[in-house]
This record gives C-alpha cells, structure tokens and sequence, in this order.
C-alpha cells in the first residue's frame, strides 16, 4: 500500500547492479577457481541464479547478504533445471557460459518480463559462427560444437543479450572474435572487466566494437558489482515526481547523465558528486512538457521508460515517449490510466496529455519496470494507492520498501503472497 502526498527527502545508498549480476553469476562457470563477486544486489532474481548455479554442481557460500563466493571446480553438466530457467531472461546467458566451458548445452527458452517478442536468433548466430551446431526443433535450445574458433560477428540490430552471451562464448573460443555493433550498456562493460580480472583478454566493451582474444583457462580473484543505474533512475525520479529533495550515494554519475538530462530539461535541478547525485525540485518550479525515446546506450534506458512516464503524467500540457528497443512496453499504461493518468498508445509511441492530479487506486505490476513505476506513481497519487504482484518489483530492487520509508514516504506490504519463484 502506498499513500500519496509525501516529499521524498534524504539520503539513499544503491544497491549493486541487477542487470550486471545476472551476466556475471554465469560467467563464473567459465572459472575452474574461486570468485568472491561482492556489492551483489540481494534480489530475486540473484538467489534464483545461484541456486542454478547450484544445481549444475557449482559450491555457493554467502559470506553476507551481498557477497558471495562461487567455486565452479566441480560443475559436470550442462542442462540447467528448465523450472528455474523458465522464470528469468537472464537465463539466456547460461548458453553462452555453458558452450563456452562444455562445448555444448542444453537450455530450456528464458523466461522473465513479457515486452512481446524476445527472440534468440541472434544469439543462436553468434554461436553458429563460432563452430556451433544448435538446434531448436524440440522446444529446447541444444548446441553443440567440438570446438569454438574465434570469428567475425556483426549485428543487425543492437542486443545486449546477443553481445553477452558472444562474449561469454568467445572467451575460452581458439582464436580472436570480433563483435561488431555491439551493445555498450555499463553492464557489458563490467562483464568484460570481471572477466579480464580473471584472465580474459577482452577490449573494447563501452564501443560498439569488442575484440577478445581467446585464452586457455581463466582464474579466480574478487570482483565488486558496479552500482545499479536503473535503481539510481528510479530513486532520481521519485525524488522529482513527488516534488522533493534526495541524494544518491553509491553511484557513477556518467551512467546517469541520460536520465538526469531529461529531469533537467523538465525543470528539476540535478548535481553530481565524485559518486553521489542530489535531485531537487526548486521552490516555485513549474514543471515543462518533454519528449523522449528510450534507445540503447548511451541513449535514454528502455528500463527507465515507464518510470519517466509516470512523472510526466501530472505535467501540463502533451509529452510524448516512443519506446525504440522493445514491441510491447505499454502494457502498464491501462494502470496508470486507473489512477486517472490520460494516456494513448500508437504503436511504439505513447501521448501524455498532462492531468492536475493522480488518484489512488488498485493497479498491479505488470513487469518489475512498471512495477517501479507503479510505486512512484502512488507516491504521486492523492489517496491510497494498492500495488498487487509486487514480486516483480522484489525480483531486481534490493529492500525497495524501506528505503522508500527512510525518504519520507508512507508505503507498507499489507500482505505477502510468495510467488512460486526459488
């Protein structure tokens, strides 16, 4: 339950970054040693990786809540429990780990949020072009290849998935592998620095080509989890839609520059630290109309998109969001629209025409984006506002609820439903 009417005030410390976590938890199959990954988000969506990690032979200890050390010496298979894949997309990069140190794989397709069509054709090309042989015919992915050799990769369309899992494959692959228009999002580059602390030698990852010379074995050693950028997103416009005045610690300024760009352009104030950002809603501000598209990076994050649109739903006048990476991530409009957001969808472009006041009500999170968006949304809200399927939200923000209470706000779980999910 969230109660609306509360400036978000105070301090706020980031959590380590989901999206890198679920890249390099299976990048540690590669390792026939000891990682010790600290600053681990404690999520969801990491135990659920570290019990598959587990059930493919792997010793997890948890040293605390957010470090970790994985010792992958004695993992002997390659087929994942289809019942804990199912339930995340990051499932997807086992593929690439597991080739990588097996030879071959067999996964069941990913799961996690539904933004429409996700296909994995790009991974499954990367894969053939090392020497793979995959096929798809019996509703499992299956690969196999005697041995990877490096090669020339080229995307079509920019896929953090497909880069991932090309990097996790070409690591331990005989030869040099090229990717070109690769993704550059921060968590491709830290995958690449936590494997080149093991050994890798991978260059290039933050351009759009990446070079990786393969090696013959990687070792072990500490790794620390870059701080969550669409956690930082997340808190930066909270602390704007409800008119208040927060400081972000824990965070690298240049991944938020995007995001905190638009705010300005709105008219909230943004200043960065060596590793804080403050956000603040001057006295008498008037908020003004804008225009985005959610892109890959260094663009406007697509994970950051319903987010913004919710700020923007209480500001006079039209502004519009076109959604440049995924087919289907409106599904959450209809939620806002029942606390009386006026909204219309045009394929991959939404039309905000600005309100004088949200209204609490019953919504639900549809995906752990929206679910965000949800919480900000009611934070807007005049009333009470119920947020039902919260485990999405429980799935990539680490101890969401009380961080929100240590800002002012006046949010509480008045029932706990545990999804079948770990």
């Amino acid at each position: 339950m969230v109660k609306g009417g509360n400036k978000l005030s105070g301090d706020v410390t980031i959590s380590g970054a989901k999206n890198a976590a679920v890249a390099i938890l299976p990048a540690c199959l590669l390792v026939n040693d000891r990682c010790r990954i600290e600053n681990l988000p404690d999520i969801k969506d990491v135990k659920l990786f570290l019990k598959i990690l587990e059930n493919l032979g792997a010793e997890v200890s948890y040293i605390d809540n957010n470090t970790v050390e994985i010792d992958c010496s004695d993992v002997d298979s390659y087929e994942p429990l289809g019942e804990l894949t199912r339930k995340m997309r990051g499932s997807s990069y086992l593929m690439g780990a597991l080739l990588g140190r097996f030879g071959k794989f067999s996964v069941d397709p990913p799961g996690g949020c539904d933004f429409g069509t996700r296909p994995i054709d790009m991974h499954i090309k990367c894969f053939e072009l090392m020497g793979a042989t995959v096929d798809t015919s019996r509703g499992m992915v299956n690969a196999n290849a005697p041995k990877l050799k490096g090669t020339q990769i080229f995307f079509d369309i920019v896929s953090v998935g497909a880069t991932v899992n090309a990097i996790l494959a070409a690591v331990l692959a005989e030869g040099t592998t090229v990717i070109e228009s690769a993704a550059r999002e921060p968590h491709v580059v830290d995958l690449a620095n936590f494997l080149n602390a093991c050994g890798a030698q991978i260059r290039g990852a933050g351009t759009d080509t990446i070079r990786i010379k393969g090696v013959s074995s990687l070792h072990g050693g500490t790794y620390a989890i870059i701080p969550d950028q669409i956690e930082a997103g997340t808190f930066m416009i909270a602390a704007a839609a409800t008119r208040g005045d927060v400081t972000l610690h824990n965070v690298i300024p240049r991944h938020l520059e995007i995001i905190g760009s638009k705010l300005v352009e709105a008219g909230v104030s943004v200043e960065y630290g060596d590793d804080t950002a403050h956000v603040w809603v001057p006295d008498g501000c008037e908020f003004k109309k804008i225009n985005f598209i959610a892109l890959p990076y260094p663009g406007y994050p697509t994970d950051m998109q319903p987010q913004l649109v919710t700020f923007l739903t209480t500001i006079q006048g039209t502004s519009t969001a076109r959604e440049g990476v995924w087919d289907n991530r409106f599904r959450y409009i209809d939620q806002l629209k029942r606390l009386g957001a006026t909204i219309r969808v045009e394929g991959k472009l939404a039309i905000i025409d600005g309100v004088t006041q949200l209204m609490g009500a019953e919504v639900k999170a549809t995906d752990l984006r929206a679910g965000a968006a949800m919480i900000i949304a009611g934070l807007m809200a005049d009333g009470t506002t119920e947020i039902r399927d919260i485990y999405h939200i429980d799935r990539g923000y680490e101890n969401f609820e009380n961080k929100f209470i240590a800002l002012g706000a006046d949010i509480h779980r008045v029932q706990v439903v545990e999804e079948d999910y770990i």
